[in-house]
């Protein structure tokens, strides 16, 4: 009896493997630097979902983080977070400097900046990144400024949050 447990677990285990969840999910850091009057933003994101994203968008093949990677994927990139990545301080929007990005494992790193902010005390953000494409897409908000930390949750239903510092 107990060597048929063990041999119904032997074909069982395989089967929960191939039905294992996927997560999705993003992780966008912003930092306010007071001295340079600036925001500084991190966004990070596994590269086979927007390599998904962009080629299901754009209708072509990526190929990230290998040697036949489209020379214009900068291009896309740039386009994509500008679409779906806003700021707002006080009602005014803000506009952030595509710095680059690098690639780390099954990770994308986007660096933007977003120059010329005199102070900081409230920071109104929406996310919708890659959200069209994966429903069930989580987007983390960590955000620092004047001292004070504050993190939210972003999904398809509340894409929006207003952080005060």
């Amino acid at each position: 009896m107990r060597k048929n447990k063990y041999i119904l677990l032997l074909f069982l285990i395989p089967l929960f493997a191939f039905n294992a969840h996927k997560y999705y999910l993003s992780l966008t850091q912003i930092e306010y630097k007071s001295d340079t009057e600036s925001i500084q933003i991190i966004l990070n994101i596994f590269i086979d979902d927007m390599e998904t994203a962009l080629n299901d968008i754009h209708n072509i093949d990526l190929q990230l983080d290998t040697k036949k990677e489209l020379k214009e994927s900068d291009t896309y990139f740039k386009e994509y977070l500008k679409k779906n990545l806003h700021l707002k301080t006080k009602s005014k929007e803000l506009t952030f400097n595509y710095l680059g990005k690098e690639y780390e494992g099954d990770n994308i790193f986007f660096y933007l900046e977003i120059e010329g902010v005199k102070s900081l005390e409230s920071l109104e953000i929406s996310s919708s990144i890659l959200i069209e494409h994966f429903p069930k897409q989580q987007n983390l908000i960590k955000a620092k400024a004047n001292g004070v930390n504050r993190s939210k949750l972003l999904t398809k239903k509340n894409d929006k949050a207003l952080l005060k510092f």
